[in-house]
């Protein structure tokens, strides 16, 4: 069950990218996750090749998951539109003008959110805002 879902997901990016290359209409959705791939050449012919939707991305080995990267990007710009954790919107502008690019702060803000996702998920609760707020104040701090 994990992998099919997983794989559907996967194939979701790929076929928005596609539609994206062939300029056809996107819904809200479809488009922020086309501007997170377009900001991300580096993931274009992966996207393109249809193999790569079930390839294990193991950080052991010293891969990225193209794909949980991507979705961190999208995480993080939900939270920054809606402010939440409150703060993060402003520590998102800093870091923005700090580094000069939104990709760059978020770059540097994912690792934030994936000790808070890692902290959750180890300790089986919800994430803990104000560790990964406290987490995201030192970016700024630093």
């Amino acid at each position: 069950m994990y992998t099919s879902e997983r794989d559907k997901l996967r194939q979701h990016y790929a076929d928005i990218w596609q539609k994206a290359r062939l300029n056809q209409p996107l819904d809200a959705l479809e488009q922020q996750i086309a501007i997170v791939i377009e900001q991300h050449p580096e993931y274009h012919q992966m996207l393109a090749n249809r193999q790569h939707i079930k390839n294990e991305y193991l950080p052991e080995m010293g891969e990225t998951n193209p794909f949980l990267h991507m979705g961190m990007h999208l995480g993080i710009r939900e939270q920054v539109a809606t402010d939440r954790p409150a703060g993060i919107a402003h520590v998102h502008r800093v870091l923005t003008l700090q580094f000069g690019s939104q990709l760059d702060a978020e770059h540097l803000m994912m690792d934030c959110l994936a000790e808070a996702l890692w902290n959750s998920q180890k300790n089986q609760q919800a994430p803990d805002e104000i560790a990964y707020h406290a987490c995201l104040q030192k970016l700024i701090k630093g």
